[in-house]
């Protein structure tokens, strides 16, 4: 079948006086104002991305403010680096913030000492620290670069070279989506840098934002921070509102049920919801967790594709071809409400025309994934191809069982490349006997071996109350 788009007849925000209220009750979910006067730029994948962003930062005279989840020691990671030290012996002002978890056994404090030594300033997100035994939840997973007050870039990319594949292995790179923003919303990018610096030791001194015209843009720009679920707010929102349209790519997704009931809601009225995901994942635990969550989903009229490429990182979405979204955040709980993100939402007919028509074309590398009836039971419904096949005989014994399972693999395999349609399994059934063998197991080492499992366990409960006696203590003084 090919993907045609269907524009929509009718925007998302609606002409006034019910148009005012739109705006209100976006800007009120996201916690961010529109604002307009911009000029927004598509960035599709980790090249573009990189040579947008060290092209940036090489021609930057007053500062660069750079903050990532991941920053690899590798070709990308050191290209960048070396950029950033070029322009602190410039004097140029370099703070850079990266994320502790995101960068362990990728680069370290050797990997950052020639930028310190030039000048550089460089803030690690939320090590491990006594007296917060839970504060290695919260992550902060921006993608964000400003240059001088007028140049921001915010995106899904990481600065590492994992982005660009592996051609000589015949890795594709992985699918990414950012943007460059110019105008007013920049200024709003810098704060969001400040806010997460100051976070973490003395508050960084920023000249007045710039109220400079660069388009004709309007747009919000969702800095959230843990526990203020401004991005989960807007996509309910959005979900709510959309009319015609929402098409959605996602990373990492696993919805939440009033999330995943908005968009079941929103296809039941007629709304053309579609989700994008990864078809191999460099997360197997969450694609498993993905998958899933698959069949409420396509009962409900929602059209699920997987990516065919090595991975897809993007997060974006679009609605009624006047609304988009593009940033960090993944559509689960740990970015909805755990962690640092940043995104962007557009409102303009031209911007989300893109997105759309990009949206499109990763569709032509995607597989559908269908629902049909069950074999023996057709009141229940299964995930599986949509071309129909003859019933199978009941399954033989020993190797010519064996043969015939290998058999429809493979014709389950070339069925889905010429059809775009995929047969799915049981996704319960793997999750639910990943948990029996991991219970059973340790049940075994438990009965035979008590101390392999009552050591750790010791070993927790000391660290907790340590941490828990640290915190009291700490109460305890600023009460004195």
């Amino acid at each position: 079948m090919p993907y045609t788009r269907a524009m929509a007849t009718t925007p998302l925000i609606p002409s006034a006086p019910s148009r005012f209220l739109a705006e209100q009750a976006l800007s009120r979910a996201a916690g961010a104002p529109l604002i307009g006067g911009n000029a927004v730029e598509l960035l599709i994948d980790a090249q573009a991305h990189f040579d947008a962003w060290l092209a940036a930062i090489r021609g930057a005279r007053e500062r660069v403010l750079l903050e990532n989840y991941l920053i690899s020691d590798d070709v990308v990671g050191r290209a960048f680096r070396d950029a950033l030290v070029e322009r602190a012996r410039a004097g140029v002002t370099v703070a850079v913030v990266c994320d502790w978890l995101g960068c362990l056994g990728q680069s370290g404090h050797a990997f950052w000492q020639p930028l310190r030594r030039a000048g550089g300033e460089v803030r690690v997100f939320n090590p491990p620290q006594l007296g917060k035994p839970f504060g290695w939840i919260t992550r902060d997973h921006r993608k964000l670069l400003v240059v001088d007050g007028q140049l921001g870039f915010l995106s899904g990319v990481c600065i590492s070279a994992r982005w660009l594949g592996n051609a000589a292995r015949g890795v594709p790179p992985w699918r990414d989506t950012g943007v460059v923003l110019r105008g007013p919303s920049v200024g709003e990018l810098e704060q969001a840098f400040a806010q997460s610096w100051a976070s973490l030791g003395k508050p960084l001194a920023l000249p007045p934002p710039e109220d400079r015209t660069a388009g004709e843009i309007a747009l919000r720009v969702i800095a959230t921070q843990p526990a203020t679920a401004g991005m989960y707010r807007l996509d309910q929102q959005v979900a709510a509102m959309a009319r015609r349209t929402l098409w959605i790519t996602d990373a990492y997704f696993v919805g939440m049920a009033p999330y995943v009931q908005a968009l079941a809601s929103a296809a039941r009225d007629g709304v053309d919801v579609r989700l994008l995901v990864p078809g191999t994942s460099d997360i197997p635990l969450v694609a498993g967790m993905s998958r899933s969550g698959y069949r409420p989903l396509l009962k409900a009229g929602i059209r699920v594709f997987e990516w065919n490429g090595s991975m897809l990182h993007a997060k974006t979405a679009v609605a009624d071809g006047q609304w988009a979204r593009v940033g960090s955040s993944n559509l689960n709980i740990a970015s909805w409400l755990g962690n640092r993100e940043i995104d962007v939402a557009v409102e303009d007919t031209g911007f989300a025309g893109q997105l759309a028509e990009q949206y499109e074309q990763d569709l032509t590398n995607a597989t559908e994934i269908v629902l049909a009836p069950r074999r023996r039971r057709p009141h229940i419904s299964r995930v599986r191809s949509s071309t129909e096949r003859p019933p199978r005989p009941k399954r033989p014994g020993g190797s010519t069982s064996r043969a015939a399972a290998g058999a429809l693999r493979i014709a389950n395999t070339v069925g889905a490349a010429l059809t775009d349609r995929r047969v799915l399994g049981d996704t319960a059934r793997g999750p639910l006997l990943a948990g029996i063998a991991v219970l059973a197991v340790l049940a075994v080492v438990a009965l035979a071996w008590p101390k392999v499992v009552s050591w750790p366990i010791a070993v927790l409960a000391a660290w907790f109350a340590l941490n828990l006696a640290i915190r009291l203590w700490r109460l305890r003084k600023r009460s004195e």
